[in-house]
């Protein structure tokens, strides 16, 4: 059974203003996405800082989040890192802690062979019962999965179950559809890819855009899963500009700026990050306007 079907939010980290983590504001951003019909909370993934939070924090908001959502909807993990020993112990941390699945990115940095990737991820997921699922970001970790390296480890490790496709490579997915024949649930990693990758056998998205949309985000998936392609499609076009807007800069620069125009105050960003350049975040500004999320 799949972890989760839908839209799940690559949630940020709220911090105060002396930035350290906020969790009442971490709580409302989470009760703001259960009411509006997020399908899943992803904590402590990319867009969440994870790299910048310490092995405390990391923990602490893994356990915030399982207690404030409550079993309303499932909390997925991020604790992949680019040392396995590392990711072991965030993951039966977060185990521990009650999470519902486990977020895995390929190491960073140190880029693994494929030998390596199958080994880091086989030993991290068997360190554990949690369903896993892997991610794929070449462009953020210079590492990529490849279809049949995919295909390998969903056949051998039981509890490695999906895989968050964030390659922009299509071609790669549909060869990793083929070949995985629905034994691996696939969630695009890229907000612009929804419907495609919901066309190769998607079952949803981990994503950005629910951040600040995240009844329309479920609503893409949604129409798509119940037949309705054309009306899913037009609401995944019409959602380009802003999905474009939300990677003006790296991510999660820009949507800590759009939850901060829409009065959330989530705070600043850790270093090496820095605030918003005045030009984008106009861009930003102009298209949640026309997006009709942030008023004139």
């Amino acid at each position: 059974m799949a972890i989760f079907k839908g839209a799940g939010v690559a949630i940020v980290t709220p911090f105060t203003s002396d930035n350290q983590v906020d969790y009442k504001k971490l709580g409302e951003l989470i009760d703001f996405q259960v009411e509006n019909g997020t399908d899943a909370i992803i904590i402590c993934g990319t867009t969440g800082e994870s790299s910048t939070l310490t092995h405390e924090e990391h923990i602490e908001c893994i356990r915030y989040a399982v207690e404030k959502t409550a079993k309303r909807i499932p909390v997925v993990a991020g604790t992949g890192s680019n040392c396995t020993e590392t990711a072991v112990y965030l993951s039966q941390e977060a185990e521990k802690v009650g999470a519902d699945g486990l977020l895995l990115v390929t190491p960073y940095y140190n880029k693994a062979t494929q030998k390596g990737l199958i080994k880091h991820f086989t030993t991290i997921a068997d360190s554990v019962k949690l369903p896993v699922i892997l991610y794929n970001v070449q462009s953020r970790t210079g590492c990529n999965i490849l279809p049949e390296t995919a295909a390998e480890l969903a056949k051998n490790v039981e509890n490695i179950v999906a895989i968050k496709e964030a390659s922009g490579n299509i071609s790669q997915i549909a060869k990793l559809a083929a070949l995985t024949n629905g034994s691996i649930d696939i969630y695009s990693g890229n907000d612009d890819q929804i419907v495609p990758i919901l066309s190769l056998g998607g079952i949803g998205v981990i994503s950005v855009l629910s951040n600040i949309a995240p009844k329309q985000t479920h609503t893409i998936v949604a129409e798509y899963l119940a037949g309705n392609v054309t009306e899913s499609a037009k609401l995944q076009l019409k959602a380009l500009p802003l999905a474009d807007a939300l990677f003006c800069e790296v991510n999660p620069i820009p949507v800590k700026a759009a939850l901060n125009l829409m009065g959330f105050k989530v705070g600043g960003l850790r270093m090496p990050l820095t605030d918003i350049e005045p030009q984008n975040q106009e861009k930003l500004r102009k298209a949640m306007i026309e997006y009709g999320i942030l008023q004139k």
